[in-house]
């Protein structure tokens, strides 16, 4: 897909994995060239994923990959005998605001960032390195992603801040927590134990083989320390709205999140709004 140079990895993949299901839908169903897709087609493929309990979420991403491929298809046609027509214009997102993010309870928080429920045998690199990646998920909230391209140089501990590459190759600086910086030099001290590569642009974290941390190393982390199933974005989610909930600046958030847009680092305040809500119904004599 080549109108997704300036994407990040996993943007790519998301899309292309999103235009090829497609794809096989559409030939399950006898259309077997792009060029023959109709508008209807891709109207009755929203309505099948709609009715598989796709979130709104899901259903506008995978809609948003198809317009992309197409109005690249269309340029790569445009003055051959073959023009290709673009059956995505005129289709609509789904409508709503879509699932708001999870928030982690103090009881999850506290046993992801503790450990407490591990065996005691684990080695010390191993709990040093898991609670530096949960310190650096929650306390600065990266992006799964970004954690995994951090190297030696991105981290100043007398600063107390981390430069991030995020999507797009954005580059950000972010704050270090005091129990993250704790939990930085305690990881950094056994490090060298399993590393296979040194120096300050070899990859900061690394799984048990030596080699560069990848996000699915990331989720079994979190496999191992939490009560209940918790995906990595949820710290996020969760870092953000504590921020906002204790009087953060939306833009600073904003910036501290690495969103292009504000408008998406707004579902936040609804998740605080929610949190208010339920306190207030829960403890006012009145409610």
């Amino acid at each position: 897909m080549g109108s997704l140079t300036s994407a990040s990895d996993n943007t790519r993949l998301a899309y292309e994995t999103d235009v090829t299901q497609f794809a096989q839908w559409v030939a399950d169903n006898g259309t077997k060239k792009p060029g023959g897709v109709t508008r209807a087609q891709v109207k009755q493929y929203l309505a099948y994923l709609t009715r598989n309990d796709h979130a709104k979420r899901t259903i506008a991403r995978k809609l948003a990959a198809l317009r992309r491929y197409y109005g690249w298809l269309v340029r790569e046609s445009a003055g051959s005998r073959r023009r290709v027509a673009n059956p995505t214009i005129g289709v609509r997102s789904p409508q709503g605001e879509g699932r708001l993010p999870r928030i982690l309870g103090p009881d999850q928080l506290d046993a992801l960032l503790s450990g407490n429920q591990l065996e005691l045998d684990d080695p010390a690199w191993r709990l040093a390195r898991d609670t530096a990646v949960v310190e650096l998920l929650y306390g600065s909230g990266l992006r799964v992603s970004e954690l995994c391209l951090l190297t030696p140089a991105n981290i100043d501990l007398r600063a107390a801040a981390a430069t991030v590459w995020g999507k797009g190759s954005k580059q950000r600086r972010v704050p270090l927590s005091p129990p993250c910086i704790v939990a930085l030099e305690r990881w950094s001290a056994l490090r060298g134990e399993i590393a296979t590569e040194t120096g300050l642009r070899a990859p900061l974290f690394v799984n048990g083989r030596g080699n560069k941390l990848t996000p699915r190393d990331v989720r079994r982390i979190l496999d191992r320390r939490a009560i209940d199933p918790t995906h990595p974005h949820a710290l996020r989610h969760t870092f953000a709205t504590h921020l906002l909930d204790n009087g953060a600046d939306l833009r600073a958030v904003q910036e501290l999140l690495g969103h292009a847009s504000v408008a998406t680092t707004q579902r936040y305040t609804h998740v605080s709004r929610e949190r208010l809500q339920s306190a207030y119904l829960a403890s006012h004599p009145r409610a």
